[in-house]
């Protein structure tokens, strides 16, 4: 990595960049929408990465594409457990580099993976129809975040388009298990990608994030004892204890939460810390007493607290629990983390990387760009916190993420390719011999 320092671009070479990304807007758009129309759930990304790395290809980039090997990171403390097959995990990395390299280089990331959608039925079209309706782009993924994979291309093109060509390396990174464990990025950083910089623009409202919590994801599992209903008293009712399990752990989100003035840019949330029961199973007939109950947890940690300690204050709470409450039978419920076990980050205030986005927003947005703390997971904390390097997560407004009718704002898509195509000719350099595209 270098860190030389380019020339500010003229106003002239600002417009002409601007100007590019307008020009090319319709076609990032449908390319949007092709993308959109791939379901690249978990264990079903690798149809959307080939459509990616032809893209990539197109462009002349050098391509790097693997599978993921759990046991190339299964020892790194940023790794998540996986309990599902890797047979189709795949990243996909295009790299751009300049016959001379004159500036700073540049990681633009994104995820390809997206979230189940729920029932059919309640979105208002089917969720890979990316359909536009009153400038919003609708569809699963369409905001997290494959407007944003689509921006970090269509920003390069921008660029090259106007005549520039960019004089430090850029990597272009489509990763997955962003949405369950971390380990695409965490695999990328792994073999060896490393820049100046990086870019990753989830749906954010056209903010910076300056910090996110880490996250855990764990079963929890209740031993009952069955019996006929009409000798309920003979049994014990695991789905019962379930809930008494929950309980605890609620008590255990509310005193951390409690915490929050202690921590740097949580101070002014009232509750950043969020277990969510995400799923709940047990029993296996209405007229006998359930012999077992399981639940699944995301539960938020603060920045500065490791998945280690944060696990053993779980599991501590669910032994106390045990001890005290009846209805837990006095035996602890067993606990498998299943996904997330990452630490949140703070990116901290000064960086040239920083500066220069902000420059690069005001030029775009003709506004100051403001920054926010968030309660959800982000890669980020791979780059910031095992790779030392600034990362910028900063993308477009969005309504619904996770949700029914999951939809990005096209106008705010625009203006954020736009700035980031203004931060890859000021952070990289650019050469202005390079001719058009």
């Amino acid at each position: 990595m270098t860190q030389t320092q380019p020339a500010a671009l003229t106003e002239e070479q600002i417009r002409d960049i601007l100007r590019a990304v307008d020009d090319r807007f319709d076609a990032q758009v449908a390319f949007t929408q092709d993308l959109v129309r791939f379901p690249s759930l978990r264990e079903q990304e690798h149809t959307a990465q080939d459509f990616l790395f032809e893209a990539m290809r197109e462009r002349g980039f050098a391509m790097d594409r693997w599978k993921i090997d759990i046991d190339d990171i299964r020892s790194h403390p940023g790794f998540g457990p996986v309990t599902v097959s890797y047979e189709n995990a795949f990243n996909v990395v295009g790299t751009y580099r300049p016959e001379t390299q004159a500036g700073r280089s540049l990681i633009l990331n994104g995820h390809i993976d997206v979230v189940p959608t729920g029932p059919l039925d309640m979105w208002s079209r089917s969720p890979w129809d990316p359909a536009i309706v009153d400038g919003w782009m609708y569809g699963r993924g369409a905001a997290d975040m494959k407007a944003g994979l689509a921006a970090n291309l269509f920003a390069y093109d921008a660029v090259r388009a106007a005549g520039y060509r960019p004089a430090a390396p850029i990597y272009f990174q489509s990763v997955v298990e962003e949405e369950c464990t971390g380990n695409g990025a965490l695999a990328a950083l792994l073999r060896g990608y490393q820049a100046d910089a990086v870019i990753i623009p989830e749906p954010e409202e056209n903010m910076l994030v300056r910090a996110n919590v880490g996250v855990l994801w764990f079963k929890v599992r209740v031993r009952g004892r069955p019996s006929h209903t009409r000798e309920m008293d003979s049994g014990f009712n695991a789905i019962d204890a379930a809930y008494a399990a929950m309980q605890a752990l609620r008590k255990l989100e509310a005193q951390w939460n409690g915490q929050h003035r202690c921590h740097r840019h949580f101070e002014h949330l009232d509750h950043p810390i969020n277990f969510n029961i995400g799923k709940i199973e047990g029993g296996d007939w209405p007229s006998t007493v359930p012999p077992w109950c399981e639940f699944d947890v995301r539960a938020a940690i603060y920045p500065g607290t490791t998945a280690d300690e944060a696990r053993e204050q779980i599991e501590a709470c669910l032994r106390e629990a045990a001890a005290s409450d009846s209805r837990l039978g006095g035996t602890p419920p067993a606990i498998t983390y299943t996904g997330f076990y990452a630490e949140g980050y703070v990116l901290e205030e000064g960086s040239d990387a920083e500066h220069t986005l902000r420059e690069c927003h005001r030029r775009a947005f003709r506004s100051e760009l403001q920054s926010f703390t968030t309660p959800g997971y982000l890669d980020a904390r791979v780059f910031v916190i095992y790779g030392n390097m600034p990362t910028l997560v900063y993308g477009p407004k969005s309504l619904d993420i996770h949700g029914f009718d999951e939809r990005v704002h096209l106008e705010s898509v625009r203006l954020v390719t736009k700035t980031i195509a203004l931060f890859i000719a000021q952070w990289c350099g650019i050469d202005t011999q390079a001719g058009r595209i």
